[in-house]
């Protein structure tokens, strides 16, 4: 396994150590609802090194995510962020990234399972006199996330936030080394993202702790950052979109820009025309029972019409919440469903909106 900068701190910090996406990475430290809950009232902080993060330059870059990614990247300005999808030729989702608009050209942050694809993917379709970098190797990514973010934000990097909008990013520096400095979050909390180079990794993970201390600060693990993007209604890639799934079916069509030309347009333009079969939906539980991944979803009636994506007992609200994809016909918001749990049947009913208000 891939480790990560940070790796001796979380073993330090007695976390639990997992194999995912093929680095070594903290699930938890002081347990799952304990690390959510800190998120949700104070302030956690997060190693995503294992993220990747591509450099795009040249005169075609722009033409080239414009191809590979569902939205329109000409609308950035220099500093602002845009949440897109790449989309292969069935429309289905390569990967949801996220891309910042640089004074050079672009920075890509892609899921860490789909580092290698990804690169690929985009090396694949360069246009002419571009150039792309995978800077992952040479970058920690550390994320903070909560009400409280900013203050201890502000405090650590002495700077103030106040005009960093939401999917925006600034270029402070840290004791002399450059740091980019992010507003996006993947928690439903207000929240910054952190990427400088590894040999800062330690000292700036430290400052935060030890600075945060007064704001209740902690180290949180993967198990949280589920939980929290679950109940904040945030897809996760592998479980709630895939290659076999089009961003119009998962709900994320504002990210799909019809009018310009990219790979899978003319899937997705057939598909918006003619209307989705299936949507992926959010549903609370209503008789006891945890919904997991791959539980049969079926109509009050016992027909199977699909299966849960992600699900979990929600530590927010003390309740089981799910995602599924079910037929369109059975996706409007109120309507009750069954999840098969075990050997049991239990009721749920689909819901609008995030789970958290």
């Amino acid at each position: 396994m891939k480790t990560t900068p940070l790796t001796a701190r979380h073993r330090a910090l007695g976390a639990k150590m997992v194999d995912y996406a093929g680095f070594e990475m903290p699930v938890q430290y002081s347990g799952l609802v304990d690390e959510h809950l800190t998120v949700r009232s104070k302030v956690g902080i997060f190693d995503l090194t294992h993220m990747g993060e591509f450099e795009l330059t040249g005169p075609g870059a722009l033409d080239t995510i414009n191809m590979v990614a569902s939205n329109d990247a000409s609308t950035l300005q220099v500093g602002e962020i845009q949440y897109t999808c790449l989309t292969n030729e069935r429309g289905g989702i390569i990967d949801d990234i996220l891309v910042y608009r640089t004074e050079q050209g672009f920075l890509l942050v892609v899921n860490a399972a789909n580092t290698a694809k990804d690169y690929a993917w985009i090396e694949q379709h360069l246009k002419p006199a571009t150039q792309l970098v995978d800077r992952s190797p040479e970058l920690t990514l550390i994320a903070i996330q909560g009400p409280k973010s900013a203050a201890l934000v502000e405090e650590v990097l002495d700077l103030s936030v106040a005009d960093l909008k939401n999917y925006t990013f600034m270029k402070p520096s840290y004791k002399g080394v450059n740091v980019l400095l992010s507003r996006t979050g993947y928690t439903g909390e207000d929240g910054f993202e952190l990427y400088f180079p590894n040999s800062f990794a330690e000292e700036l993970w430290d400052a935060f702790l030890n600075q945060g201390e007064k704001y209740g600060v902690k180290p949180i693990g993967l198990g949280a950052r589920d939980t929290l993007r679950l109940e904040a209604r945030m897809p996760l890639y592998g479980n709630d979109i895939d290659e076999d799934t089009t961003p119009l079916e998962a709900g994320l069509g504002r990210f799909v820009k019809l009018q310009k030309d990219f790979i899978g347009r003319e899937v997705l333009l057939k598909q918006k025309e003619e209307g989705v079969q299936r949507k992926l939906v959010a549903f609370t539980m209503v008789d006891k029972g945890i919904p997991r991944q791959g539980y049969p979803i079926l109509t009050l009636d016992g027909q199977q019409i699909g299966a849960v994506t992600s699900g979990t007992h929600s530590p927010s609200l003390d309740h089981p919440i799910g995602m599924g994809y079910v037929p369109v016909d059975s996706a409007k918001p109120e309507t009750e469903i069954q999840v098969r749990i075990r050997k049991k049947l239990a009721r749920a009913k689909i819901i609008k909106g995030r789970f958290l208000t």
